[in-house]
């Protein structure tokens, strides 16, 4: 029997993939290129791309919740931290931002979760604001992304500067 799987094992073709050639590659550009957890490598996202995802979130029962940051909080840098030491578990460097009201726990209106959003981005302007997600069955995070960055935010730079090549 084990004579027959091998030889139907050895007898399919393996397939390859292409191999990249040097002048695909890029270089990533280091400097004036910040990026943000989920979909920072795409350009920002559009109100309905953002709608889209809320619907998504909110159709599957995840707990919606906005934050949001000053721009020098936003990234981790030796003032915006707090050093557990050798002995924590997990390296926690500015995970946390300050929250907009409490997690929306049983929300089943995607419009309510917009207008939330429109209502932070109003408030703070000069901020940058992040809709995460999170399961109460597993316990976790599930998704996190920027739905504002502040109109003069000089560290993201746009999908096609992101090469030096």
């Amino acid at each position: 029997m084990s004579a027959m799987m091998k030889s139907a094992v050895c007898s399919k073709a393996a397939v390859r993939a292409a191999q990249p050639t040097a002048s695909s590659m890029m270089v990533w550009q280091p400097m004036n290129n910040k990026q943000f957890e989920t979909f920072s490598y795409l350009p920002p996202l559009t109100d309905m791309e953002i709608s889209r995802q809320v619907d998504y979130l909110v159709n599957n029962g995840y707990i919606p919740c906005l934050e949001f940051a000053d721009e020098k909080q936003a990234y981790v840098s030796s003032e915006s931290c707090i050093r557990f030491g050798s002995q924590a578990a997990n390296y926690y460097d500015n995970r946390y931002w300050t929250m907009w009201k409490l997690p929306m726990f049983g929300c089943t209106d995607p419009s309510a979760v917009l207008r939330e959003i429109s209502s932070c981005n109003r408030a703070f302007p000069k901020a940058y604001v992040r809709l995460t997600a999170f399961d109460n069955q597993r316990q976790v995070q599930i998704a996190s992304f920027l739905v504002q960055r502040p109109a003069g935010a000089t560290d993201y730079c746009p999908v096609d500067k992101r090469s030096v090549v």
